[in-house]
This record gives structure tokens, sequence and C-alpha cells, in this order.
């Protein structure tokens, strides 16, 4: 049985190294692909976003580079809209979604209006202060402490310019609403009990607009299930991807 590669698309503000876990199970198996994205990973990038599909075409861009002409992408929260919106581009080269912590509707005019304030915050004073107020929504209060060292590390490390970037191009971003309900490859819907950034609710209305989805509540995380609780996140993951490995 041919598998899959495994595209790995991280959240804001993180970089690559918050799929840690899966990285390190599912290359045993399979190609993993888990890059960081323009203005992330680097104290000083040499490029970020100017419109939310930069993202997507540089996903695109990483699989002709890797000679990877089809996959399955998996995304996390603002990682999740970029994988929507690598769906809206270039379909015929994915052959699942993985949609985990994450909503399809566009941003509304309080929320890009706060997304703007935000950026202008992180240029002014960095990031520092924003992480200590959101660590304990990203995961759970009661997350184990190296988790939420790693997370506080990855938010801190974080450019202010790539982040600032990375939230004026997602408060313009589509809306993926209707793009959802012509998705015709599976896809795995993930999503922590106690998120509040994107609750339950969301993940079910997300579930539900897909023609063929799979759901997970896992229990005992927030934002950050697939770092939270890594082995109910990976079981499934790795049912999913031997459904999709059987397609092919």
């Amino acid at each position: 049985m041919t598998t899959v590669p495994l595209v790995l698309i991280h959240g804001h503000p993180f970089d690559h190294t918050m799929w840690n876990p899966q990285i390190a199970r599912f290359s045993r198996s399979r190609r993993v692909l888990a890059p960081d994205l323009r203005g992330y990973g680097t104290p000083s990038p040499t490029a970020v976003a100017g419109d939310f599909s930069d993202f997507a075409r540089d996903v695109e861009a990483l699989l002709d580079a890797s000679d990877v002409p089809e996959c399955v992408l998996a995304g996390l929260s603002m990682g999740g809209q970029i994988v929507m919106d690598c769906y809206r581009l270039f379909p015929e080269r994915i052959r699942g979604l993985v949609l985990a912590d994450t909503f399809p509707a566009a941003e509304t005019p309080e929320g890009a209006t706060a997304r703007h304030a935000l950026a202008d915050r992180l240029l002014a004073e960095g990031l520092r202060g924003y992480a200590d107020e959101v660590l304990e929504k990203m995961v759970a209060p009661y997350a184990a402490a190296p988790v939420k060292a790693h997370v506080h590390r990855m938010m801190t490390a974080t450019s202010p310019e790539g982040a600032a970037a990375a939230l004026r191009a997602r408060a313009a971003r589509p809306d993926y609403r209707h793009l959802l309900t012509r998705v015709t490859v599976p896809a795995l819907v993930v999503v922590g009990r106690d998120d509040t950034f994107t609750p339950v609710a969301d993940a079910e209305a997300l579930h539900a607009a897909l023609p063929d989805a799979d759901l997970l509540v896992v229990e005992g995380a927030a934002h950050l299930p697939n770092l939270e609780r890594p082995a109910e996140f990976d079981e499934a993951l790795e049912a999913f991807l031997t459904k999709v490995d059987t397609r092919s």
C-alpha cells in the first residue's frame, strides 16, 4: 500500500515545532513536511505575508520543490484556514484534509478591527506580553508544564513583523464555508474540548459542512490538542491516514 505524504501547517503565532510529536511519529512510516510559514520561524524574516493566499502559494511551491504531487494537508487554527485556502487554489493535489481547532468563516468587521489592533500592539511591544496573557487559552491551564513552556517559547520567538503581517492578511481572508460543501476528499475535524478560541460548536459546524468527514473532540485539551494530548490526536490521525492510503 502506498503511503500518502503528510504536510503539517502550523498556527499563529507558532512555528513548525508545534508538530514535533506528529513529526516524530509519522515520519517513521511516510514522508512528512512541516514548514515554517513565511514570517515565522526566524528572528528576522526575509518575507512576510501580504495576502492570505501567499501562505497557500508557499505550500504549493514547497510541494513542487519537494517533488510531492499529492498529499494529506493538516492545519491547526490559522493553519487550518491556510489548508482551506490550499484546497481553494489547488484541490487536485490534496488527498485528504485535517482541520484542527479552526473555523471557515470570513472575519467579522469587529474581528478584523481586533486583528489590526493586535498587529499594531505586537509591532509596538513584541510578543512576550501577549504570550503571557493567552498561554492558558492556547493550552489548558492544567496542561503539562513542558507543553506550556514549549508553547510560550514558540510565541515569544516569533517575529513581531511576521505575526503582524499574518494578522492583517488573516483579517481579509475569504469565506470558505461554501467551498467546504464541495470538498471531494475525506476530512478529519479535531478540536480540544476546552478550546475557547474555536469551541466545539465551531468544529461541529465544520464537520457538518463537509461531505465526508470524521469528528474528534479531544478531552483534556484546549486549542493545541496535538501537543496537549498527542496520543489521542495521533491515534485519530493514524486511522485517517490509513483510510486515505487505502484509497490510493
